[in-house]
C-alpha cells in the first residue's frame, strides 16, 4: 500500500476529532428533557459535572489472531494493532481512568467470529468469551463488563454459548455484526438466538458489519479511469457511510418480518446516535406506519419505544443527541465511546458539557445501563475520576 492510502484508514479518527471538537453545547430542543438547550460557556464547560459516572456500552476489543483473520491486508494488520484492540489491561484502564469512565461493556471487533463455520467459529467464540471472563473481569474486578460473541453461523450453538457466557461468565447480552453470510437477523434461521435471549432477559447489540461482495460491488466499489483505491471504497461501506444505513435497515427488518411479535420481550441495542433513524424518523412513522398497518400487532413507532435502545457510540455531537431524544424516551438512550476507534475523553467531556438536566444526565451516563444489564450501583462506581482531568 502506498503512503498516499495509509491516511484514509486514519480518516475516522480524524473526523471524531473534528466532530467532537463541533458538537459541545448548541442543538435541537427535544421537549420534556431539554430546557433551553444552548452552548455551554467555556467557564462552565471545564467544570460541569466532573463528578459523573461513566458505563461504556460499545467498547471495541481484540486479538492478534482475529486481527491477522479479518485484516484485508498486511497494512490493515499494522493499522488495527496500533489502536492497541488488544490492550485489555492496565494501559485500558488507564485510560478509562483519564477519561473517567468507571465501566466498559467489551465487544469483539466487526465481523467478530459471526462468519467463520463449523466447529472453528465455536470454538473460536468460546476462546474470544474466556479471554474476556477469565482475564479484565477477574484481574479488574468492577471495571469490564462484556457482550458475547456468537458463531453465528450455526444458531443453535450460538443460543447455547449466549446463555453460557450469560449464567456461567456474567456476560450481559450478546453483540453481531452485521450480515451474516447473505441472511439479516430476522431470517427464521436465527430464532434460536433470538428466543434464547428473550428467555434468558438479555440484549443484543446490533453493530455494523462489511457486506457481502455482491453487495460491495453494487453499492460501494467505485470504478473511473485511474481510480483504484481499495480503501476508500471499503471506507465508504464501512464507518463513512454504509454501517449506519445497514444496521437500520436491519433494525426496520426485524420489526417488518414480525420478529418483535414472536418476540415481544426481545431487547435490542443500536449505536452512533441511532444510525440515522432519528433523522428519517418522521418518515418512517408516516410511509412505513401507513403500510405496515395490518401486518403487525403494533404501530411501528411502538417497537421501537418497546424493544429499542440507542447509543452514543463515537458521535459526541449535541446537536444529533437532542435530536434522538425528540422522538426517544431518555430512558432508552445509553453513553458509549466506541474506544478505541474514538477518544474516551473527549467524549465524557463532551457528554459532561451537554445542556441537560442532571437527572436525564444520569441516566444516558450510566443509570440505563445499571438497569438494562443488572449492573450494581456500587460496581459503575468503581475508581471513576471524580476531579477535574488536569489535577493530578
Amino acid at each position: 500500500m502506498s503512503n498516499k492510502n495509509k491516511p484514509l484508514l486514519m480518516e475516522r479518527r480524524k473526523f471524531l476529532s473534528g466532530a467532537t471538537a463541533l458538537g459541545i453545547g448548541a442543538g435541537l430542543s427535544a421537549p420534556a428533557v431539554i430546557s433551553n438547550a444552548a452552548a455551554a460557556e467555556p467557564s462552565d464547560i471545564a467544570w460541569r459535572d466532573q463528578d459523573l459516572r461513566f458505563i461504556g456500552t460499545e467498547e471495541t476489543y481484540s486479538t492478534d489472531e482475529l486481527i491477522a483473520q479479518i485484516a484485508i491486508n498486511d497494512d490493515h494488520v499494522e493499522f488495527l494493532k496500533s489502536l492497541g484492540l488488544s490492550e485489555i489491561g492496565s494501559g485500558r484502564i488507564a485510560a478509562m481512568d483519564d477519561a473517567g469512565l468507571n465501566v466498559q461493556i467489551l465487544s469483539v471487533h466487526t465481523p467478530g467470529v459471526q462468519n467463520v463455520p463449523g466447529w472453528e467459529g465455536i470454538d473460536f467464540a468460546y476462546r474470544l468469551n474466556k479471554t474476556i471472563a477469565d482475564g479484565p473481569m477477574v484481574n479488574y474486578p468492577g471495571r469490564f463488563q462484556a457482550f458475547a460473541t456468537l458463531p453465528l453461523q450455526d444458531p443453535y450453538a450460538s443460543a447455547d454459548e449466549l446463555e453460557r457466557a450469560v449464567r456461567e461468565d456474567g456476560f450481559v447480552g450478546a453483540m453481531t455484526n452485521g450480515i451474516i453470510g447473505n441472511k439479516f437477523l430476522d431470517h427464521p434461521d436465527f430464532e434460536p438466538v433470538l428466543a434464547r435471549a428473550e428467555a434468558l432477559g438479555v440484549p443484543i447489540y446490533l453493530h455494523p458489519g462489511f457486506p457481502p461482495k455482491e453487495v460491495f460491488d453494487l453499492y460501494y466499489r467505485i470504478t473511473r479511469p485511474g481510480y483504484n483505491d481499495e480503501y476508500q471504497d471499503y471506507i465508504f461501506s464501512g464507518s463513512g457511510y454504509g454501517w449506519h444505513q445497514e444496521v437500520l435497515t436491519q433494525s426496520l427488518r426485524m420489526i417488518m418480518t414480525g420478529s418483535f411479535d414472536r418476540f415481544p420481550k426481545l431487547k435490542i441495542i443500536i449505536g452512533h446516535m441511532g444510525e440515522g433513524f432519528p433523522f428519517y424518523f418522521e418518515r418512517i412513522m408516516e410511509d412505513l406506519g401507513e403500510a405496515t398497518e395490518h401486518s403487525l400487532e403494533k404501530p411501528i413507532g411502538q417497537y421501537f419505544k418497546d424493544n429499542f435502545w440507542f447509543t452514543t457510540s463515537a458521535f459526541p455531537r449535541s446537536d444529533l443527541l437532542y435530536l434522538l431524544l425528540k422522538y426517544i424516551s431518555v430512558d432508552r438512550v445509553m453513553f458509549a465511546t466506541d474506544y478505541p476507534f474514538a477518544d474516551m475523553k473527549q467524549q465524557t467531556d463532551w457528554f459532561r458539557a451537554v445542556n441537560l438536566p442532571r437527572k436525564a444526565k444520569e441516566k444516558i451516563a450510566f443509570r440505563n445501563a445499571e438497569k438494562l444489564f443488572g449492573i450494581k450501583e456500587s460496581c459503575s462506581r468503581h475508581r471513576g475520576r471524580t476531579r477535574p482531568h488536569w489535577i493530578e
